[in-house]
């Protein structure tokens, strides 16, 4: 544990859901905060999300415990919001391939193993538990359904914390450019923005994304890095009866708080390109093939039409798991970097504020620390 005593300013870097959450939760804890960001928030990752809540198939146990308080603390925020449209608990409804690599019954079983609620229904059945789904497009196999899962509209959630964040005197900073960290004498000292402005701070948290790794690496310091290029496509409203998230072969999908779905997929993906000025190109084909296989899956195989798209990094770290905590050779350099950013979005933002606000490290945080990555650990 490198921070001794509560700091009496943070500057956090990033207006996505980890920066934005953290900040909420340093500011109702009492410290001075800063937020800034490279553009408008929820501009990065937070913003083309499909943002599906979720501990789903297999992983790690201690991943799994984090993803399930995560989950938790956005059951009492829809306690509190019952009539958000921009948080559901509908369930989720996932299935496979019918191929080789089909682990539907596997799944089931590890799921049922842990206690996460899941039941398996044939494809007769899927009507009768969770409306919407084209059941002719279910593999033999059949598909895993786990009434407690959800979705966040990560936008509008960034909203609205960002409001109470704003009462409770907190500053942001959009527009910024790039931030850099500034380490004087072993530690972080404060940010320094593009326009080169100085913002002094006890301690700052690094939560950009996929920039993170590149970040840490400007002061020596390695985090592994399997960020890919991501596409998330919105459609544009129709009524329609499906409230659950779909995760299948070839599409995933999730309503949207405006009656529309937002759609991605591995495949679509790998036809994103980047032009050589860092730019990217989607081709037209893509986003109707992305449109067409939603349309399958979907009860009435009704006619979609894109409303917008998102295309950009995805955080993912080197080993797939998360990454939060402070810098092992820095102290006062926190960091978040991970793929799960909305079912992790609101504990990680909590955990971290305590941990920067007090200095006691967190135990469901112990496995994620930025020091796995360390040479010695490697």
């Amino acid at each position: 544990m490198n921070a001794s005593i509560k700091p009496s300013k943070v500057v956090v870097i990033g207006g996505g859901i980890f920066g934005v959450s953290t900040a909420v939760h340093l500011a109702r804890l009492g410290v001075r905060t800063v937020l800034v960001n490279n553009g408008p928030l929820a501009n990065g990752a937070s913003g083309r999300s499909l943002a599906w809540l979720n501990s789903a198939r297999k992983r790690t146990e201690a991943y799994h415990r984090l993803r399930l308080a995560g989950i938790d603390r956005y059951r009492t925020l829809a306690v509190r919001n019952p009539d958000a449209p921009w948080l559901r608990f509908n369930g989720g409804l996932t299935w496979d391939a019918d191929d080789a690599s089909n682990e539907i019954a596997e799944v089931f079983d590890y799921e049922r193993e842990l206690g996460y609620h899941a039941q398996w229904l044939s494809p007769e059945r899927i009507a009768g538990v969770t409306p919407g789904v084209d059941a002719s497009t279910v593999t033999r196999q059949g598909a895993i359904f786990n009434p407690g899962e959800g979705w966040v509209d990560l936008p509008s959630l960034i909203g609205v914390l960002a409001q109470e964040y704003r009462t409770l005197g907190g500053e942001i900073v959009t527009d910024a450019g790039r931030a850099t960290v500034d380490v004087e004498s072993g530690r972080a000292r404060g940010v320094i923005t593009a326009d080169g402005m100085r913002r002094d701070a006890d301690a700052v948290l690094l939560a950009a994304g996929g920039d993170v790794p590149a970040i840490v690496a400007e002061v020596g310091q390695h985090i592994g890095d399997a960020t890919p290029v991501a596409l998330l496509v919105r459609t544009k409203p129709i009524r329609h009866p499906l409230k659950a998230v779909l995760n299948t072969p070839r599409v995933a999908i999730r309503p949207t708080p405006n009656g529309g779905f937002a759609l991605d997929s591995a495949w679509s993906e790998e036809e994103v390109s980047v032009r050589p000025d860092g730019s990217y190109e989607i081709r037209q084909s893509t986003l109707e093939g992305l449109l067409r296989e939603a349309s399958r899956v979907l009860e009435g195989n009704p006619a979609l039409e894109v409303e917008d798209y998102g295309i950009g990094p995805k955080p993912i770290p080197g080993d797939g798991e998360p990454v939060f905590g402070e810098l092992p050779s820095i102290p006062g350099y926190f960091v978040a970097f991970s793929h799960s950013g909305a079912t992790l979005g609101l504990i990680a933002g909590e955990l971290l504020a305590d941990e920067i606000g007090t200095g006691r490290r967190h135990q469901l945080l112990a496995d994620f620390r930025p020091e796995r990555f360390s040479a010695s650990r490697r």
